[in-house]
């Protein structure tokens, strides 16, 4: 404890040369209570397209608005409104060699509102065979832009209960189907007829900005998300008790939710960011990434110095206290950066210690990142072994607020080169990402 102790007061008299003191405005008062608002029960888990993501967004807003940021774009007010198509199944009958498949096996994805194909139509039969790499295989056939008819080795019938449960939501659908049909690898006849219910939904990011005072049109971005899995039901396999069912998503994501509004007030505070700084917090995370990537669009990357996107912060890394990772370390020399700008202090930055989780590719800054940009992730979770991760055991008493404090004290003061406009980190290399 003494280590510890003499840990943090090395790291926070270091940060009271910058500007205010961030002890007097990072405080561990005020990062619980913004993160339990947003994991509490009322909240109901985060999940997009429900009341409960509505009033995060509400309330994050109004976090905005009393630290006194801008607006994006000048909008009317922090909401990046955009919608995405939905699609449910309202009929569905598909027969293969004169037998009708049981519903139960097969697995649609269109967002055509009345499909009719045979093996005469235009349509592509191919197979996920036992042995093959079903992630792989599905996310091949799953993004495809051709009709397909999957049929599925029965040795991956454990899989199907994920794949059923994948919302049918899509940003740029086009006019074709995909159909997995699980439990037959043969099919010479078959005929297929659909009938879908095609809507849009809205959906929300909250964005604040403050402009920079010398360079306004060099961004450096500040993200994380703020949805998460909502509440449980007992037949989407989802691991809970009888009496909580609700996903709280304390350290996913409103854990990095906090992070984003805690530097906000930070930097409105020092009032002196030579650089554009945009506090972004994405929806629908949990369900594609469809916040993180529309908010890509609407920026002209290369004015994108950095970003920062941060999850799962509030347990100790594997390193112990005063320690986070940074995604892809390797793919720019951001990380090196941040680790110069906390030379002296006991806080280390390390890389992504789980590569083959690859949490580059799974996290908000995938997208900007594979535009060019120095996108990273900030986290401590740890992946190989993280018991609360997606489980309704992922509430505010299972974090530690006074370790997540000093990481987003951490972050703040190691950005302050990229912020200033002293350092600009080199670009990724898009040419060797997946």
């Amino acid at each position: 404890m003494k280590k510890i102790i003499v840990s943090m007061f090395v790291l926070s008299q270091c940060f009271n040369v910058h500007g205010q003191s961030i002890d007097k405005i990072i405080t561990t008062s005020e990062v619980a209570r913004i993160e339990k608002i947003l994991s509490a029960d009322d909240m109901q888990g985060r999940r997009t397209f429900t009341p409960g993501i509505d009033k995060a967004s509400a309330f994050i807003e109004s976090e905005f608005k009393q630290i006194g940021l801008q607006t994006f774009n000048s909008a009317t007010n922090y909401k990046q409104e955009f919608s995405i198509t939905a699609s449910k199944s309202v009929s569905s009958k598909i027969t293969i060699d004169g037998k009708e498949i049981n519903n139960n096996q097969v697995v649609t994805f269109s967002y055509v509102p009345q499909v009719s194909l045979t093996e005469k139509s235009d349509i592509s039969i191919v197979k996920i065979n036992k042995g093959d790499n079903i992630g792989e295989k599905f996310n091949e056939y799953y993004k495809s832009p051709k009709n397909l008819l999957v049929l599925v080795d029965a040795s991956f019938d454990n899989v199907l209960p994920n794949i059923q449960h994948i919302d049918r939501l899509n940003a740029n659908p086009g006019n074709n189907t995909v159909m997995f049909v699980f439990g037959t690898l043969e099919a010479t006849t078959f005929s297929v007829e659909l009938t879908n219910v095609i809507s849009k939904k809205t959906l929300n990011n909250v964005v604040g900005i403050l402009p920079g005072k010398s360079k306004p049109n060099e961004y450096v971005i500040f993200s994380g998300h703020y949805d998460h899995l909502g509440v449980g039901s007992p037949e989407e396999g989802a691991p809970h008790s009888a009496t909580d069912s609700i996903y709280n998503g304390a350290n996913d994501d409103a854990a990095g939710t906090t992070a984003v509004i805690m530097l906000a007030k930070y930097f409105k505070k020092q009032n002196n960011n030579e650089r554009t700084i945009i506090f972004t917090t994405f929806v629908a995370e949990e369900i594609g990434g469809y916040g993180a990537k529309y908010f890509s669009k609407q920026l002209e990357p290369e004015k994108v110095i950095a970003m920062f996107n941060i999850e799962m912060i509030g347990t100790e890394s594997k390193w112990g206290k005063n320690s986070a990772y940074i995604t892809g370390f390797e793919k720019s020399n951001m990380g090196q950066i941040l680790q110069t700008n906390l030379a002296g202090t006991n806080f280390t930055f390390y890389a992504d210690p789980y590569p083959d989780q690859q949490l580059f590719y799974r996290s908000d800054n995938a997208t900007l990142a594979r535009l060019g940009v120095p996108a990273h992730t900030v986290s401590t979770s740890k992946m190989d072994n993280e018991p609360t991760y997606h489980t309704v055991d992922d509430e505010f008493e299972s974090l530690d607020i006074d370790n997540m404090t000093q990481i987003i004290k951490s972050i703040a003061i190691s950005s302050s080169s990229i912020i200033s406009g002293k350092d600009t980190p080199t670009r990724v290399n898009t040419t060797q990402l997946k």
